[in-house]
């Protein structure tokens, strides 16, 4: 039924509603779903694995329920998210749902709410960080290659405090990757090289301007970077281009709250001391003012950042300005999709975090592609799973995004979308795992072959819920 009802099903069996389904997981928890592994429980973590109800595995998603969505910590209510995604990797990568397996490692919890809660499942405890935080989450890794050595690990919805370490320490170690940071980076690249073919700007001419630098957006922003330098810009120019505003405003190099990956774009204070921008906490407003960005993007999770003020400045100097609000769920979106076109007199190129209905304007209908990392992280899986990768490299994932952005709608009909409709998603993950695949045995992570071989084993593996038809008996016809 989901498989045939893709686009009308997919908002209620990911986003938005399988936010609300974490923030009531414990209320609505019926049976088992996913494996549950807990801070008391380490040093039994590889024989929790062991007790998995499937031997052989292809794909994991892990959280640890910490940064779900927007809405924040949600504990071990956090595993709706696996459950949603693996379901995902199924009806649109095809991997066989008997080959999947749903993880929550459950550290404790800060919310208040949860721990007060009578019926919350989870471990009655404040959340553990630091060192103590690493080593379990490396005795889980440990486990998971001395169990499953092969298995494709995908880490999900982590603070930004540990997403990317965590990514950063284990990719090379095993077949890895993080779909909030690369995930998201990789889809979002797609929607801009879309949308920027149909401005006729190449890319490494647009100015950028995110609003959001934590794990998401310096992802979005990493993969956006390297396709300028792929484009002809050096590196120093690249960087030029970017503007990123969190919520203390711009970054800059006189910053001491910067993390590693986020000093890559800080802009340097001797550009702007003299400038109007020079005062601590420079806001987007100001930013948008003096930059006149010809892309803009939101992974802040603040509603309403993007305001018609803003708006209209920008559109004031972009002839088609590329607006995202990629924020997640719907109600953290920092623009609605009408308001945008009304405040750019329909001149607006838009994708969105969160799905939206057509928009109505000016006597034609907009429909509104949705950014969905449902784009990727399937065709990921079905690729390694084809190919037999050994690992996952950010150029495997930047091949998938330019896949992605050449089968653009909105390349050929002006009011098509910037991305294929997701009733399609299924045979378009096959093209994307086929460039993943292609890129990964150029890359060397995956033994050599054809395209042809390739294309076949991509068919394969990818599973088809179907019901066959079987003959009855005359017994079974009577009863």
């Amino acid at each position: 039924m989901l498989a045939n009802h893709l686009e009308e099903m997919l908002p209620i069996i990911y986003t938005p509603t399988v936010g609300l389904a974490c923030a009531r997981f414990s209320h609505i928890y019926r049976r088992p779903r996913g494996l549950f592994i807990a801070y008391p429980d380490r040093g039994h973590i590889r024989k929790i694995l062991r007790n998995r109800p499937m031997a052989d595995i292809d794909v994991i998603v892990v959280s640890d329920g910490e940064r779900i969505l927007g809405i924040g910590d949600q504990g071990v209510g956090g595993m709706g998210i696996p459950i949603g995604k693996l379901s995902l990797y199924t009806l649109i990568g095809g991997i066989h749902p008997e080959r999947t397996l749903p993880i929550i490692l459950d550290v404790g919890t800060n919310n208040a709410e949860r721990l007060a809660d009578p019926l919350y499942l989870g471990w009655r405890h404040e959340r553990i960080t630091g060192d103590a935080y690493y080593a379990f989450v490396d005795e889980f890794v440990q486990a998971v290659k001395a169990e499953m050595p092969g298995v494709c690990l995908q880490w999900e919805d982590f603070a930004s405090t540990h997403a990317r370490p965590l990514l950063e320490r284990y990719r090379n170690e095993l077949l890895s990757f993080n779909d909030d940071i690369q995930g998201t980076a990789a889809v979002a690249l797609g929607a801009v090289l879309a949308a920027v073919n149909v401005t006729g700007v190449p890319l490494k001419e647009h100015r950028l301007v995110f609003l959001g630098a934590g794990a998401a957006g310096v992802g979005v922003a990493d993969y956006l970077r390297a396709a300028m330098i792929r484009q002809g810009l050096s590196e120093p120019d690249a960087r030029a281009r970017f503007h990123l505003v969190d919520k203390e405003g711009l970054l800059h190099d006189r910053r001491e709250d910067l993390q590693p990956e986020q000093c890559i774009y800080a802009r340097p204070w001797t550009e702007i001391a003299d400038g109007p921008l020079s005062r601590s906490g420079i806001g987007l407003a100001e930013v948008v003012a003096q930059v006149a960005p010809t892309v803009l993007i939101g992974l802040s999770t603040v509603a309403g950042a993007f305001s018609e003020a803003i708006i209209r400045s920008m559109a004031a100097k972009a002839e088609r300005p590329i607006i995202f609000p990629l924020s997640n769920p719907t109600s953290h979106a920092e623009a609605r999709p009408d308001d945008l076109l009304r405040w750019t007199d329909g001149r607006a190129l838009i994708a969105t975090g969160s799905p939206f209905q057509p928009v109505a304007f000016g006597g034609r209908d907009y429909p509104i592609a949705q950014c969905n990392n449902v784009y990727i992280f399937p065709a990921v899986g079905l690729a390694l799973v084809a190919c037999r990768a050994r690992r996952v490299t950010d150029t495997m994932l930047i091949a998938a995004a330019e896949a992605l952005g050449a089968r653009s709608p909105a390349q050929t009909r002006a009011d098509a979308p910037l991305l294929p409709e997701l009733g399609r998603v299924r045979a378009v993950a096959a093209d994307i795992a086929l460039a993943i695949a292609l890129q990964a045995v150029k890359d060397g992570c995956a033994p050599p072959a054809s395209e042809s071989e390739l294309r076949k084993a991509i068919r394969r593996h990818q599973w088809e819920p179907t019901y066959y038809d079987l003959p009855l008996t005359c017994q079974q016809a009577r009863g």
